[in-house]
């Protein structure tokens, strides 16, 4: 893996089909987050914080689209995509979100903090970066049972700056573990920008003190990101131990639902707006004779109908029982 990727090494391998599931993910997340933070939200059937990747879902769905299904994946609060291509259901994640008894967690939270071993993710907690020791330990029993797995842990740019996000990159670093170290540099750590946050250009620039390979990478091109995950994934299964790979991109909304983002310079708002990755997209494969108008025109009413399915759906499901906030929290005899 080199540090930097050539600008003219992406593209031309992706079959039309697979930048389809891209597009169709890609949309399907910020449909689903749109309704989740300008609708309900805004209409108090969401209480507690809400936070949203808009802007970002190429680097969620380009990486998530390259795992296999036995590798585990630890995301963070603006990865939607990973849910949904793990096959997480819009209704379980809507209803999720609501707080009800059919969400991921049982109705015991009503945000991102959701997880499913079943689908092999881990569950996403408030503290960014410690999901970085956690990944690096799960990959350490993978090598140590002698099985072909990989994880895949992400992490913001502001998660990098924590002690226990070093101590999890070394540990795999030292023992050459299965795990790739994906991060989403969306410019801001809350309402810190990067350059108030570190000295360095860019995060990859960390790896090499590590003795592992880093990337930088346009993660607002998610054909880009399709590519350098494969690399990424193919580097960590053939033994070398973990990489890190920087997706370069923007947070198109404030930190949470309640941050209106007015530390933002404007000028870099309509600068970005001008690299969403849905319609880079869009227009390459329009380009490309890959997809019609009339394609792009079923798909967002496709999308539109399972959105609405899944709001309704979530809305008429029961909130949980009292004695449920018990469950699950200490250990059962069977």
């Amino acid at each position: 893996m080199n540090r930097k990727t050539a600008p003219a090494a992406r593209q031309k391998g992706i079959p039309a089909e697979t930048k389809k599931q891209l597009l169709y993910y890609m949309k399907l997340t910020r449909d689903i987050e749109y309704r989740i933070e300008r609708v309900l939200y805004r209409q108090g059937k969401i209480v507690g914080g809400v936070y949203v990747g808009r802007g970002q879902e190429a680097i969620s769905v380009g990486t998530g689209m390259l795992m296999r299904e036995n590798d585990v994946v630890a995301p963070t609060h603006r990865d939607m995509g990973i849910f949904l291509i793990r096959g997480i259901s819009p209704r379980r994640i809507i209803a999720q979100y609501m707080g009800r008894k059919t969400g991921v967690t049982g109705g015991k939270d009503g945000n991102m903090h959701m997880g499913d071993l079943k689908h092999n993710i881990i569950a996403f907690v408030s503290h960014l970066g410690d999901n970085v020791p956690v990944a690096a330990g799960a990959a350490l029993a993978f090598t140590m049972r002698g099985e072909d797995r990989v994880v895949f842990c992400y992490s913001g740019e502001g998660a990098t700056s924590r002690g226990d996000w070093h101590e999890g990159v070394n540990f795999a670093a030292v023992h050459k573990l299965p795990v790739v170290f994906f991060i989403n540099n969306n410019q801001y750590a809350y309402s810190t920008p990067v350059s108030l946050q570190m000295p360095v250009e860019n995060v990859a620039d960390r790896a090499p003190a590590y003795g592992i390979p880093g990337e930088v990478v346009d993660g607002n091109d998610v054909l880009a990101v399709y590519e350098s995950a494969r690399r990424a994934a193919d580097w960590a299964r053939s033994g070398k131990g973990p990489c890190l790979v920087e997706y370069k991109t923007f947070r198109m909304t404030g930190h949470s639902a309640h941050d209106d983002a007015g530390y933002v310079p404007k000028e870099l708002l309509e600068e970005w707006k001008g690299k969403d990755p849905i319609e880079r997209l869009e227009r390459h494969m329009l380009g490309e004779g890959e997809i019609t108008n009339d394609e792009l025109t079923r798909m967002a009413s496709e999308i539109t109908a399972i959105v609405d399915d899944a709001v309704d759906w979530a809305d008429k499901s029961p909130f949980p029982d009292p004695e449920d906030a018990l469950k699950g929290v200490y250990f059962e005899e069977r």
